[in-house]
């Protein structure tokens, strides 16, 4: 039972990683460095915890791009 759920676990895991990483893709930044990609996520992260403002018009932009391409 144990087994069984680890590998429930990991697939979840890979389909959440796999997900993150086709925002980076929709993102148009596929190509980026690593470390770039990091840095742009550790300074937003930074952002949106001190800046609600910053936080709503970035979910505003997330929220734009979806509903003009949900893929």
């Amino acid at each position: 039972m144990r087994q069984a759920n680890q590998s429930e676990d990991r697939k979840k895991d890979t389909r959440e990683k796999i997900q993150l990483g086709g925002l980076i893709a929709k993102a148009g930044l596929r190509y980026e460095k690593r470390a770039l990609l990091l840095g742009l996520l550790i300074d937003g992260a930074s952002r949106i915890k001190a800046d609600g403002n910053e936080r709503a018009r970035l979910l505003a932009i997330g929220e734009r791009a979806f509903t003009h391409d949900p893929d």
